[in-house]
């Protein structure tokens, strides 16, 4: 998935499409031990799509945090 579309997704969904792929990457590096990996370029991309989608959580999570410590300000004032 392109990053445009990871963004657009709730961060439940997000959580599971990580979990997704890191069981896809454990099948992945498993297939590369026995040697019946042929594309040994899948390993990076899964791992650096996992990366992507956990500095996508980070970034919704902080956003979250902020809006409500934003609210509460606002509340007290």
């Amino acid at each position: 998935m392109k990053v445009k579309e990871l963004r657009a997704l709730p961060i439940e969904e997000l959580a599971n499409r990580r979990n997704e792929l890191k069981e896809e990457h454990m099948r992945l590096r498993f297939s590369n031990v026995i040697k019946q990996l042929g594309d040994v370029t899948m390993i990076r991309k899964t791992r650096k799509e996992i990366a992507r989608i956990n500095t996508l959580i980070t970034e919704k999570q902080r956003k979250a945090v902020a809006e409500q410590n934003a609210g509460e300000r606002d509340g007290h004032e």
